[in-house]
């Protein structure tokens, strides 16, 4: 595994944990800044924001620049958010610690992913996005009992200062190992196939979408992502409420839901080096399932062990053939695949809009799931119709750059 990968990862680790690690920190910041918990929910809501924002402004300001220039500044401004965040004494300077590192979420995941997949041969492509996505499921896992731990022993502050360390050394790992070269569009691989997308033409970055199947990837995307967050947004409740799990089980519960995640994301990247439109098919197929099987059983609480682990399995298991499919079709542009990134948090969005919904129109706790299981049931369509419009001629121009 080459060390430039290693190095993504860790990155891709230190805002995951940025990202969730503030849901365990909230009452004590809350307090800290004497602050309503609404007003405090904006550290969370706020940064969903500027992820969405930050992923096609910053990609798109920095289209001419090397590929690990904008890695490492992006990390430098993850670094410098976290600083803020630790350092912050007042409310106003933490919501713009927050803002700040967010800007750095989407483009990283987005660009990176082109860098990742030029690090290895391109029957490995797939594979080489999950193991930088593994980094970001780990931190899934970790964030909230980490800040949750971190904060009780020695303060929310010491929380923050962590990241940043995470982050610094991240930053020293891309400057060391990812190569200047990795990312850089290379000439076609396919006699006669489409030339890949110049990185410095902001114009043919655009141009990429109008690819109907850069269209259909991105709507299923955020579909997939709106399936299984319009279920575990509200799966504390399910838990409680219908599963009759205590609120301490909550958890270790999202901590097998975080495994489910790390798994289904290697599974994933394996599966699409080998057929991708089939393996996507297959995970929003299981996808759907589970979250209808959830619904019927959620009362149970072994059922709702197991299948909360299968959500995170086939919730995250499209994840890595989603964005290699993405650039494919956009033949490498680094728009698309930032705007991959901006597609999976409108899906979030959309789910836990749709979610609350339910339950506010009195259909209960396990409703969320069957909302999650139509929205998924929906992806299933697009991908199936954009598989079979791609037919044989999916593009492979762009696979080693």
């Amino acid at each position: 595994m080459p060390s430039g990968l290693i190095a993504l990862a860790l990155g891709g680790f230190g805002i995951g944990l940025t990202e969730f690690l503030i849901a365990g920190l909230l009452p004590q910041v809350a307090t800290s800044f004497a602050v309503s918990e609404a007003a405090a929910g904006w550290l969370i809501s706020g940064y969903a924001l500027s992820v969405a924002i930050g992923a096609i402004v910053l990609t798109a300001a920095t289209t001419r620049l090397p590929r690990k220039q904008i890695l490492v500044g992006l990390v430098a401004l993850f670094v410098i958010g976290n600083l803020l965040n630790a350092v912050a004494t007042t409310y106003q300077v933490m919501l713009l610690g927050r803002i700040v590192a967010a800007l750095c979420h989407g483009s990283f995941f987005g660009i990176g992913s082109l860098v990742a997949r030029s690090l290895v041969a391109p029957e490995k492509k797939s594979r080489a996005v999950a193991v930088m996505f593994a980094g970001l499921t780990v931190a899934n896992v970790l964030g909230v009992p980490f800040g949750a731990f971190v904060g009780e022993r020695w303060g929310w502050r010491a929380a923050f200062w962590a990241v940043t360390a995470i982050g610094v050394l991240a930053l020293a790992g891309i400057v060391a190992f990812v190569p200047g070269w990795a990312g850089r569009v290379q000439p076609s691989a396919v006699p006669g196939g489409p030339e890949p997308t110049p990185p410095g033409d902001l114009r043919a970055q655009f141009r990429a979408f109008r690819s109907w199947q850069v269209w259909l990837t991105l709507t299923a995307t955020a579909l997939s992502y709106g399936g299984m967050f319009g279920a575990f947004s509200y799966i504390a409740y399910t838990f409680t409420e219908v599963g009759g799990f205590s609120s301490a089980d909550v958890a270790w519960l999202l901590m097998v839901y975080g495994v489910g995640l790390v798994v289904g994301n290697l599974i994933g990247g394996r599966a699409a080096d080998r057929d991708r439109d089939r393996a996507l098919v297959l995970a929003l197929v299981g996808l759907t399932v589970t979250l209808a099987v959830f619904g019927l059983l959620a009362g149970s609480p072994v059922a709702s062990v197991i299948l909360v682990f299968l959500m995170g399995v086939c919730g995250f298991a499209s994840v890595p053939g989603m964005i290699t499919r993405v650039t494919d079709f956009a033949h490498g542009a680094a728009l698309a695949a930032s705007a991959n990134v901006s597609a999976s948090n409108v899906g979030n969005a959309l789910g836990a809009w749709l979610g609350g919904l339910a339950i506010a129109a009195g259909l209960g706790y396990a409703a969320p799931l069957y909302v999650g299981a139509g929205i998924a049931a929906t992806s299933v369509v697009v991908m199936v119709v954009a598989a079979r419009l791609a037919g044989s001629s999916e593009p492979r121009a762009d696979d080693d750059t």
